[in-house]
């Protein structure tokens, strides 16, 4: 990803300010991919590495590639509200992406705590497709989603059981992607994790 290629400030946001992280990639643009970061009370941030990880990977597939802080997280103003109000943020920072690119097609994407989050945005929006890496769908309660959904999870995720996913996904008839000996950091695997991804989409 260009360095030069990111803009990164504030917007009003609906308990304040919220910090943005844009990255556009030269010439046409695919469309809009609005990533949402972990649980802001465990260390998570827009510059969580899993969330890089898929701006890049956006970023590559000429996306405009959306990351921002929740509310209490870094400059964005406000505190933890449970999913709530980080669900309202995700809205106002894509309100205002779309105010600036247009109506382009729409993939949400998120890590953790940040599949809750896009999973609430999708009942509202149009979209092109849904991203979730190791969701957290026990601890906050992520509903059915697009049977075209990518569900991606480690297979020695101590943050977020493997079999809750898969009682999460069993009922979908949702496949999920199951990297083996991974843990839910994919930590030494972001890179497999960022060609597994790019492959999908563009299936």
């Amino acid at each position: 990803m260009n360095p030069r290629s990111l803009e990164r400030y504030t917007i009003p946001g609906p308990s304040g300010k919220l910090e943005v992280a844009l990255n556009t990639p030269a010439g046409a643009l695919a469309g809009i991919a609005l990533i949402a970061h972990p649980n802001p009370v465990e260390g998570g941030t827009l510059d969580n590495k899993v969330v890089h990880t898929l701006a890049r990977t956006f970023f590559a597939l000429s996306y405009l590639t959306a990351r921002f802080n929740y509310r209490g997280v870094g400059e964005s103003e406000g505190t933890f509200d449970a999913g709530r109000g980080e669900a309202d943020d995700a809205r106002a920072v894509l309100a205002h992406v779309r105010e600036k690119a247009g109506d382009l097609p729409l993939v949400l994407a998120g890590f953790s705590f940040g599949a809750f989050i896009v999973s609430q945005l999708a009942a509202t929006q149009t979209v092109q497709r849904m991203v979730l890496v190791g969701p957290a769908v026990r601890r906050f309660a992520v509903g059915s989603v697009a049977a075209d959904t990518i569900v991606v999870h480690g297979e020695q995720d101590d943050v977020v059981p493997l079999s809750d996913v898969m009682d999460w996904a069993r009922p979908q008839e949702l496949p999920v992607v199951v990297f083996p000996g991974c843990g839910h950091f994919f930590h030494g695997r972001l890179p497999q994790l960022s060609r597994v991804v790019a492959k999908l989409m563009r299936d």
